[in-house]
């Protein structure tokens, strides 16, 4: 296997919730509420309607703001797991607002400064959202830009979402290191034309689609040495 090249990286670009941000961590923290078994259920279950509510939405037409989606795929998850609870519904969308971010984040947004790399997030979350979640885990001053589909008015992976970054830093895609743990994003980022570093944290296959990663990396941890960077 050949070593990949990211010298051109000119600006490391995340994906949000699920790279950046623990999904879990919304329902965890209402895991007494919901019960030990249900917790889980509901957070796999939410996820995966949010995602195809977004895919969706983008292949139809018919975008709204990831706020509206993230509750409509909690009203479909509720009514088909039989949760007849409002109260806990407006914790959970509110928690979303305030995920906690993995450990791994932190250092390695600081190390990318150090160098002297731009960073960014590039995420289907409203800017709102985004806005909460980076303020409520400390990352505001690690971060030259945070970026919503908003602005193209289309979900990932549509091309048009991963140009806002180009366009942000004035740079071609080869620049721009990017990195996600869905499979489904690297893919789409890799078809894109970016340099794409999946962070598989949950030792998943790869997916079956046109696009590529670069490399696969367990963690953030993994992202120095691909950058050549070890030694800051």
């Amino acid at each position: 296997m050949t070593t990949p090249d990211f010298s051109q990286t000119k600006a490391c670009v995340f994906d949000a919730y699920g790279t950046i941000f623990d999904l879990v961590s919304a329902t965890d923290r209402l895991s007494a509420e919901l019960g030990e078994d249900l917790a889980p259920k509901l957070g796999e279950l939410w996820r995966t309607k949010q995602l195809q509510y977004s895919w969706l939405r983008s292949l139809t037409g018919h975008y709204t703001s990831f706020s509206d989606v993230t509750r409509d795929a909690l009203d479909y998850s509720f009514e088909q797991l039989g949760i007849k609870n409002p109260a806990l519904k407006e914790k959970l969308i509110e928690g979303y607002r305030a995920l906690d971010a993995y450990p791994d984040v932190k250092p390695i947004l600081a190390k990318l400064k150090q160098a002297g790399l731009k960073t960014a997030i590039l995420s289907n979350g409203s800017p709102d959202m985004l806005a909460s979640g980076v303020r409520g885990a400390g990352l505001t001053d690690l971060l030259d830009a945070v970026l919503s589909v908003e602005d193209a008015g289309v979900f990932k992976p549509d091309y048009r979402v991963y140009q806002l970054a180009c366009d942000r830093f004035n740079v071609s895609p080869a620049a721009i290191c990017f990195l996600s743990s869905n499979g489904w994003d690297a893919a789409g980022a890799a078809s894109f034309g970016f340099k794409v570093a999946w962070i598989n944290r949950n030792k998943l296959p790869i997916e079956r689609l046109p696009g590529k990663p670069d490399a696969i990396i367990r963690s953030m941890d993994g992202l120095p040495a691909l950058l050549g960077l070890e030694s800051i």
